[in-house]
């Protein structure tokens, strides 16, 4: 029974790190860790992120990111700007998610 107990801890604390890349939308630029603009072509981006459906689909620091109901739940938080010049991040919406990635490696630590 005390193995059960183990094993049923470690398969928790190894969910806990899969779900790496969730995302609260914030409605305030001052609330953000991260301000994101997302530009019109692929090739303008630092990022290809693609919109899981479902957290558990979230993983690493790659782009696959799943947006979560509640700021506390949030890896990141993100503001939307309007403007390019007023981002950290500018990212591009992939439709599949083998798309994902970084193309400029020198953002990747925006969304660690």
């Amino acid at each position: 029974m005390n193995k059960r107990l183990l094993l049923a801890t470690f398969l928790f604390l190894l969910g806990l790190g899969l779900n790496a890349q969730t995302v609260y939308s914030v409605k305030y630029e001052s609330q953000a860790d991260v301000k994101v603009y997302v530009v019109e072509y692929e090739s303008q981006a630092d990022l290809l992120v693609f919109k899981e459906d479902y957290s558990s689909r979230a993983k690493g620091n790659e782009g696959n990111w799943f947006f979560v109901d509640y700021q506390s739940q949030a890896d990141k938080s993100i503001y939307f700007v309007k403007y390019e010049s007023q981002a950290d991040l500018k990212i591009y919406f992939v439709e599949y998610e083998s798309r994902t990635g970084w193309r400029n490696k020198e953002k990747v630590h925006l969304m660690y």
